[in-house]
């Protein structure tokens, strides 16, 4: 019965007797119908179902559970309460009131962004299936497939659940959506695999979401909806939680800090107020204007501003962030988790190496474009005779022309006329037209693209050598011949490089060549060809080969051995299977995925900064390692290769122990890698990581920040990620974490801007009630106005100035550091007090100078000083050490306009008579000018001469520590 169907069986393990017994199906006529009602019923569709996420209008509300908002809201209640006490307009509690609402609206928008991932993974399901049952066959949608149906599997079509193979012929499945690996997986029904066998070895399976490109079969399933490969990843994408950037968290410090520092200031002023028999009414009134200032009302709007302009920056430079603070949080990026292919390689197969009897050489050249260089070396006993042409080396030339005609595949490349490039045939439509491209298997690409760097031309070769017969390749032979029959040379008009292979190769009618497996190809072979000639071939040339072969190999290279034999006539068709024998050996040719050429300097970059590259992939291991050691990631001393099958048997503290050693992981299932971030994560480590299939995406959404291919990546991937590389580039990784750190560093320069202001303004009108002013200085609307637009508009300002030049050389920011950290927070109290004291200064001569003029205008006198300040401030504060005279003042001139500007808002204030009335302000004269411009310089002096005084002390402090 379907119920007692275990359908947590380790299917790959078992034969196709035994999994045709423990599903209770039957393979020639299917399931009947009550087994399938039954099944349905207890397994459900075959559909991924998601959680429900949190409505938005709770998005909303929870807005204004921030700390700073909800005292702002307090004190827009209690000056409403007072201003209607007294019967005035409350315009202090409705400017309040829209900043509060303003922030709301803005936290909402960056929080409400509905998780598409798990929408896009359900796209990857079929809509249709061929399917038996009860004898019949039936198309029917993919959702009503259950366990233990029959369903036949055929090229182009995407496989709708996870299933046994019972039946395979020529069956090639890509699976790059699970494992990340591009190249088709060959598929066999009749083999069994060990119960731990990683994903991508699981040759007798086929999963839900990868494609079928060639071949056909018959598969069982064995799992439907949630329970499927794809399943799990859906129930890991919505099981990860998010967390909270390290900006995130900052401000909510940041926050607190502002709040329980204020409300202690409040709590001080009204009591010592009360204490001396103070006017309730006016210390309220205190109470509240400092409360306004304390906070930084206009910061995240500055802050939002901000990461939006480094997004901009971060898409000149390839990379598209898709949420904001991710731009800050790749400046604290300390382990960067890379996909090998596609991102430190080039997703392209192509031929570096080959060895014939006589000569090695190594080969240049990126991708599948035919231009390269040749280093070709003499062998003869040590490596002799450097520095070849191609045109000198015979056995090479043979051996490249072998690749060509022993070859099913096509290199194309459209120009302007719709004629081939080099002899190639046109680019077919619907094709990237501004590059080379591989029309069949990329590893005979990368044959078609080495013959091309020695202008062997693909379309004249298989004109004069035309192919009449073939043995194909298959998994269990592993070779693959073509025969060839060489055509007349005598017209004048035959290229030269024509008759110059064809008159190396013995004078005969027909020529085969074969390629394949270096060690079965070399078996077959009883002479070599040395030279223009061929010897029989020597036990210590046989040794030679098999060392090439096995260095070649341990280098991570996919490596072909090439032969040939004459023919004097055709064979007969039962005459092929027997005829790969008595072989001319020709030489091998080392061929592998390529690092991308600027890889490896992005590497180093990253290693300069303090941050670590972990090569992260469902490739072989071997190969992996490979790839590491040329990246300078991998040193078999202190540095270790884990596999899945390792991490499967190890539990999440014996991963943590190891993840920061382990340098490289191979052949890893999408829980691995869920795993080996949250590992990194647990140790401390702030993890990006890259990715581009939906094996991908559950890492991505908890790393710190996800990394997803433009290119290559899968919708899932995309939607799972925070940023996305337009160019598929780790390099690209590294510009945009020099943006993050830019950005961050911009955000504590106008943090200490604004704050440093913030505490100076509490300080003055803290001390009002006390000093017999008889009334605050500033109003809470004036106040808003200050921490809005003059502090606001130069912050923004601040917030482009340019990286410095150090900024890749320096460790990364630490993640757990507050925000007050690096002596941030002792400037902004040390600045705060300086320009707290200055202007009780200046209220004291003002209010009590005896010039009526400035008594009775003092509080507008304050209020403009305090604005004006903040620009000199703003100038100073683009440096830590750097005078403002020794700064380039048009490296940032966006701060010097919004100076400028900021200003003449200012002197609008005190001359505009509706300005005026609404802000409560007076038309000051010169003489009271001239005092606020007085007044504005002492901050800036002050801030200057901080910096020679710093500046002289830590280069006595170097002098003493040299000493």
């Amino acid at each position: 019965m379907a119920t007692n169907i275990p359908t947590k069986q380790v299917w790959h393990a078992l034969t196709i007797d035994e999994t045709i017994a423990a599903l209770d199906t039957n393979p020639e006529m299917g399931l009947e119908s009550w087994q399938i009602s039954d099944r349905q019923n207890i397994y459900g569709r075959n559909e991924l179902k998601g959680k429900t996420g949190r409505a938005r209008l709770s998005i909303f509300i929870d807005q204004f559970t921030n700390i700073m908002l909800l005292m702002l809201m307090g004190v827009a209640v209690v000056s409403a309460f007072l201003d209607l006490r007294e019967g005035n307009f409350p315009k202090d509690a409705i400017a309040i009131a829209a900043i509060v609402i303003l922030n709301g609206i803005l936290g909402y928008v960056q929080e409400s962004r509905a998780e598409k991932a798990l929408a896009a993974l359900k796209l990857m399901a079929a809509p249709n299936v061929r399917v038996l049952r009860e004898g019949k066959i039936a198309e029917l949608p993919s959702a009503e497939l259950v366990i233990g149906d029959i369903v036949f599997v055929d090229a182009g079509m995407q496989i709708a659940a996870d299933g046994r193979l019972l039946q395979a012929v020529s069956l090639k499945v890509r699976e790059g959506a699970l494992t990340g690996e591009s190249q088709g997986v060959e598929k066999f029904a009749d083999r069994l695999f060990n119960a731990d066998e990683s994903l991508g070895d699981r040759r007798n399976m086929v999963f839900q979401g990868t494609e079928v490109l060639q071949g056909r079969g018959i598969m069982i399933v064995v799992a439907t909806g949630m329970e499927t490969q794809l399943g799990k990843i859906a129930n890991l994408l919505q099981d990860v939680e998010i967390e909270e950037t390290p900006l995130q968290k900052r401000m909510g410090e940041l926050s607190q800090v502002l709040v329980i520092a204020s409300l202690v200031l409040v709590v001080l002023v009204i009591g010592i107020g009360l204490w001396r028999h103070g006017d309730l009414v006016k210390l309220l009134n205190t109470s509240l204007s400092m409360a306004v200032a304390a906070v930084p009302e206009g910061l995240p709007a500055v802050i939002t501003v901000t990461l939006a302009l480094g997004t901009q920056r971060m898409v000149k430079r390839h990379a598209l962030i898709r949420k904001l603070p991710a731009v800050e949080t790749l400046g604290s990026v300390t382990v960067i988790c890379s996909d090998k292919t596609g991102t430190l390689t080039q997703n392209k197969m192509v031929a570096e190496s080959a060895f014939t009897a006589n000569y090695v050489a190594q080969i240049g050249g990126t991708g599948y474009e035919p231009i390269g260089e040749f280093a070709i070396s003499r062998l003869a006993g040590d490596m002799l005779a450097s520095d070849l042409s191609i045109y000198q080396c015979p056995e090479l030339q043979i051996l490249l022309a072998a690749g060509v005609i022993c070859n099913d595949s096509y290199l194309q490349k459209d120009n302007a006329n719709n004629q081939g490039a080099n002899g190639l045939i046109p680019l077919p439509t619907g094709l990237d037209k501004s590059q080379w491209q591989i029309i069949g298997d990329p590893t005979e690409g990368a044959l078609l693209t080495l013959a091309g760097k020695a202008n062997f031309r693909h379309d004249q070769l298989i004109s004069y050598f035309a192919r009449v017969a073939e043995i194909p390749f298959s998994s269990e032979r592993k070779l693959m011949s073509a025969i060839a029959e060489i055509k007349s040379m005598d017209a004048e008009d035959t290229p030269e490089s024509i008759r110059t292979i064809a008159a190396l190769l013995p004078q005969t009618a027909y020529i085969l060549f074969c390629k394949g497996s270096p060690e079965l190809v070399l078996e077959r072979c009883d002479r070599i060809h040395n030279e223009k000639q061929s010897n029989p071939i020597s036990i210590s040339q046989i040794n030679s080969i098999n060392t090439q072969n096995n260095l070649l190999a341990s280098k991570g290279m996919r490596v072909l051995g090439f032969a040939y034999l004459p023919l004097e006539n055709l064979p007969t068709e039962t005459e092929l299977p027997n005829i790969e024998n008595n072989l001319v050996w020709l030489g091998l040719v080392g061929i592998r995925d390529a690092l991308r050429g600027e890889a490896a300097t992005a590497v180093q970059i990253s290693q300069h900064a303090g941050i670590h590259t972990i090569m992260i992939t469902g490739d072989h291991q071997l190969t992996a390692q490979a790839i590491a050691r040329d990246l300078n990631i991998f040193y078999p001393d202190s540095n270790r290769v884990l596999t899945g099958r390792e991490i499967e048997h190890m539990d999440d503290e014996e991963l943590t122990a190891i993840a920061r050693q382990t340098t490289v992981y191979a052949r890893v299932s999408p829980e691995h890698k869920l795993r080996i971030v949250q590992a990194l994560q647990r140790s401390g480590e702030v993890v990006a990581m890259t990715g581009d299939g939906v094996n991908d995406a559950p890492a991505l959404k908890q790393a710190n920040i996800g990394i997803a291919m433009g290119i290559t990546g899968t919708d899932v991937s995309k939607e799972a990620s925070d940023m996305i590389l337009l160019d598929d580039n780790y390099a690209t990784i590294v510009a945009a974490t020099e943006e993050g750190r830019t950005v961050y560093a911009n955000i504590r320069r106008f943090i200490k801007y604004i704050l440093g202001s913030n505490v100076g303004e509490v300080i003055a009108i803290a001390s009002t009630p006390f000093l017999g002013f008889g009334a605050v200085p500033l109003t809470p609307l004036q106040i808003l106005w200050m921490n809005l637009v003059t502090d606001g508009v130069p912050a923004l300002a601040l917030a482009v100035e340019p990286a410095e030049d150090d900024v890749m050389e320096r460790p990364p920011f630490n993640p757990q550091e507050n925000i007050f950290a690096r002596g941030l927070g002792w400037y902004i109290l040390r600045i705060g007090v300086i320009f707290g004291l200055q202007t009780i200064a200046l209220m004291e001569i003002a209010y009590n100078s005896g010039n009526p003029s400035w008594h009775e205008h003092w509080q507008t006198i304050t209020f403009t000083t305090l604005c004006i300040a903040q620009m000199g401030h703003a100038l100073a504060c683009r440096s830590d050490s750097k005078l403002l005279i020794e700064l380039n003042p048009i490296s940032n001139p966006y701060l010097l306009v919004s100076v400028i500007f900021t200003t003449i808002l200012q002197l609008a204030l005190l001359y505009v008579p509706s300005l005026r009335q609404f802000f409560g302000t007076n038309a000051l004269n010169a003489s009271e000018l001239g005092l606020c411009f007085g007044f504005s310089l002492l901050l800036v002096l002050w801030v200057e001469l901080e910096k020679i005084g710093f500046r002289w002390w830590s280069k006595r402090r170097l002098s003493a520590s040299a000493k």
